[in-house]
C-alpha cells in the first residue's frame, strides 16, 4: 500500500503509463493540488489523495484515505448527484495498478463523472452574471435549509473551534514566511481576528444554538463550480475534516464572496450575498461576514503558501505563487476595514419601480437590500412567491402584519449597518413616521439616510400593476385596489425629507454615482 508521497507519485506514473483503467483510455491528464492528484480518464475523473499530514488534514493511512474517499462521495451527491459515482478500490501493485478489481487495495480513489473543466468559473469570468450569482445564492440558501444540523453537544461551531483554524492559517503561514514586513502584516491580521472573535464570541455560541451550524459545502469557491449544460455544478466539498464542514451557513457563503472580491467584481458579491438573503431570511449573519471573509483569504494565501514550499513546485510557478500569497494577504487587509455603511429607503407606491431600481443598486453601492414584500411573506411562513389572495387591510396585509414587517425591515436593516454596509430598504414607506423610524435609526449608526422618491405618472402606475400581476411571479400581490388605497393614503416627503432625497421617476436611468455622493 502507499505509505508516503514518494510512492503515492510512483503509483500515478504507474497509472498514467497503464493499461489499468475499466474503461477505454487513449489519454490521461493529470493534474496535482496540495492534496490530491486527479487523472482525467476518457469520461471520467479520478481522485487519489496524498498521503499527508497538515494537521488541518490527515490522511496519513489508507484507512484514513478511504474514509476520506467515501465521505466525499456522500457528500458531493447532496448538490452534484449524477457527478460523483463511487469510492474505487486501486488493487494490484504499485507498479502494476488496476482499478476495482480484487485484492487488497494498495489505494483508494473517488471516481467522478468528468465534466468539461474549460467551463469552471475560475477560468471563465466572461460566464460571470448577475443571474448566475443570484441563481448561486438561491441554490446555497436552499441547500443549507436542508443539510444535516450537527447534534447540540457537538463540537463543531463553538466559539473555541471556530477561532482555532483560523489561529492554525497564522501559525502555519509563519513557519513559512520569514520577511520581517510579511510577518509584522500577519501579527497585526492575527491581532485583528483576536479581537473580532472575542466581540463575537456571544453572536457565534447563539448561532450555534440557533441551528446555523450546519454540515456545509466547506469550500465554496469559483474553482469548485462548473457549468454544465447551462446549469452551475457545485462540487470538491471538504471530506476530510467535519469541523471545517459543519460550520456556520455565513462562513460558507463567505468564501464565494471573498473569491469574487478577489477578482475585484464587489458587485457580483453584492448580488449573490442578496440572493442568499433574501431566499434565507438570515440577515442576522451579516455582522459575521467579514470576520470569516478574512478567514477565508487568509486560507487562500494558506494554501498558496503552502504550495509555494513543496518540493515538487517548478520553478516557473515560485514567483505567480509567490503574488498569490500577496495578493491574498493584501485582501484579507482590506476587508479587516470598516465598511462605510449608510441607509436608503425607498418611498412609492406599488408599480413604482422600487425593487428593479434598487436590484441595480444592491450591485453597484455593494448594498444590502431588505424586500418588504418577501418579508412579509416570510413572517406569515410564506415563500416569497405563495399568492394568498389577501384582501386590501386583511390576511397578511392587516396593520397588525405591517407593523411586524417594518420590525422585521428594520432589524434586517440594522444587522447590515452594524456590519458597515449599505443598506437598503425596498418598502413603500407612504407613513411619515415610518420615516422618521429608519432616520432615526440612521442616527443611532451615525452614518447617512437618503430616500429614494419613486415619482411615477398614474397611468404608468396602473399598466405596470396589471402587467405584474398577469405574469404573476413577483413576490407583491398589490392590485389596482391595492393601488388605489395607497395614493389615497400616502404621505408626501416634507421639507426636511425632501433634503435628504433624490427623485426617481420613469425618464433618466438611475445614476449610481449620485447615489454615491449623497452618501458619503
Amino acid at each position: 500500500m502507499v505509505k508516503d508521497v514518494a510512492e503515492h507519485q510512483r503509483l500515478v506514473e504507474s497509472l498514467l503509463a497503464s493499461d489499468a483503467w475499466p474503461h477505454p483510455a487513449t489519454r490521461v491528464h493529470r493534474i496535482e493540488t496540495h492534496i490530491s492528484s486527479v487523472l482525467l480518464v476518457g469520461d471520467y475523473a479520478y481522485k487519489i489523495k496524498k498521503p499527508v499530514d497538515f494537521g488541518f488534514l490527515d490522511h496519513s493511512t489508507l484507512a484514513k484515505r478511504r474514509a476520506s474517499c467515501e465521505d466525499e462521495i456522500r457528500l458531493n451527491r447532496r448538490l452534484a448527484p449524477d457527478f460523483y459515482l463511487e469510492a474505487l478500490p486501486i488493487t494490484g501493485t504499485l507498479d502494476a495498478p488496476r482499478l476495482g478489481g480484487v485484492g487488497e487495495p494498495v489505494e483508494w480513489a473517488v471516481k467522478m463523472r468528468r465534466f468539461d473543466e474549460g467551463l469552471l468559473l475560475s477560468v471563465h469570468p466572461e460566464l460571470w452574471t448577475r443571474a448566475l450569482v443570484e441563481r448561486l445564492g438561491r441554490d446555497v440558501a436552499r441547500f443549507h435549509a436542508v443539510v444535516d444540523v450537527p447534534p447540540a453537544d457537538d463540537v463543531c461551531g463553538q466559539p473555541d473551534v471556530v477561532v482555532a483554524p483560523m489561529r492554525q492559517n497564522f501559525e502555519q503561514v509563519r513557519l513559512l514566511e520569514h520577511d520581517d514586513e510579511t510577518l509584522a502584516r500577519l501579527a497585526l491580521l492575527e491581532e485583528w481576528t483576536d479581537a473580532q472573535f472575542e466581540t463575537l464570541v456571544p453572536q457565534l455560541a447563539a448561532r450555534k444554538a440557533g441551528g446555523f451550524v450546519r454540515e456545509g459545502h466547506g469550500d465554496l469557491h469559483l474553482g469548485n463550480i462548473a457549468m454544465d449544460g447551462g446549469d452551475p455544478i457545485i462540487f470538491d466539498a471538504i471530506e476530510f475534516s467535519s469541523t471545517l464542514r459543519c460550520i456556520d451557513v455565513v462562513n460558507d457563503v463567505a468564501f464565494l464572496v471573498m473569491d469574487l472580491e478577489h477578482r475585484a467584481r464587489p458587485d457580483l458579491a453584492a448580488w449573490f450575498v442578496n440572493a442568499y438573503l433574501e431566499e434565507s431570511g438570515d440577515y442576522a449573519a451579516l455582522p459575521l461576514l467579514g470576520f470569516y471573509m478574512v478567514y477565508r483569504a487568509m486560507v487562500r494565501a494558506k494554501v498558496a503558501a503552502l504550495r509555494l514550499h513543496q518540493a515538487s513546485v517548478p520553478p516557473e510557478q515560485v514567483k505567480p505563487l509567490h503574488d498569490e500569497f500577496l495578493g491574498y494577504l493584501a485582501l484579507a487587509e482590506r476587508l479587516s476595514l470598516p465598511g462605510r455603511a449608510a441607509l436608503l429607503v425607498t418611498h412609492g407606491v406599488s408599480g413604482a419601480g422600487k425593487t428593479v431600481v434598487t436590484g441595480e443598486l444592491v450591485g453597484a453601492l455593494h448594498a444590502v437590500r431588505v424586500r418588504s414584500d418577501v418579508e412579509r411573506k416570510r413572517l406569515a411562513g410564506l415563500a416569497a412567491g405563495a399568492k394568498t389572495g389577501s384582501a386590501q387591510d386583511a390576511g397578511i396585509y392587516t396593520a397588525q402584519a405591517t407593523d411586524a414587517t417594518y420590525a422585521r425591515l428594520a432589524a434586517a436593516a440594522r444587522s447590515a449597518l452594524d456590519a458597515g454596509r449599505v443598506a437598503i430598504v425596498d418598502a413603500t414607506f407612504l407613513r411619515r413616521d415610518r420615516r422618521r423610524e429608519f432616520a432615526g435609526l440612521a442616527r443611532e449608526h451615525d452614518v447617512p439616510f437618503l430616500i429614494l422618491d419613486f415619482a411615477v405618472p398614474e397611468p404608468v402606475l396602473r399598466e405596470r400593476v396589471v402587467r405584474r400581476a398577469a405574469v404573476g411571479t413577483d413576490a407583491s400581490e398589490a392590485g389596482l385596489e391595492v393601488l388605489a388605497a395607497q395614493l389615497a393614503r400616502r404621505e408626501p416627503l416634507d421639507d426636511a425629507e425632501r433634503e435628504r432625497s433624490v427623485a426617481i421617476g420613469t425618464g433618466e436611468p438611475v445614476d449610481p454615482e449620485q447615489i454615491r455622493r449623497l452618501i458619503r
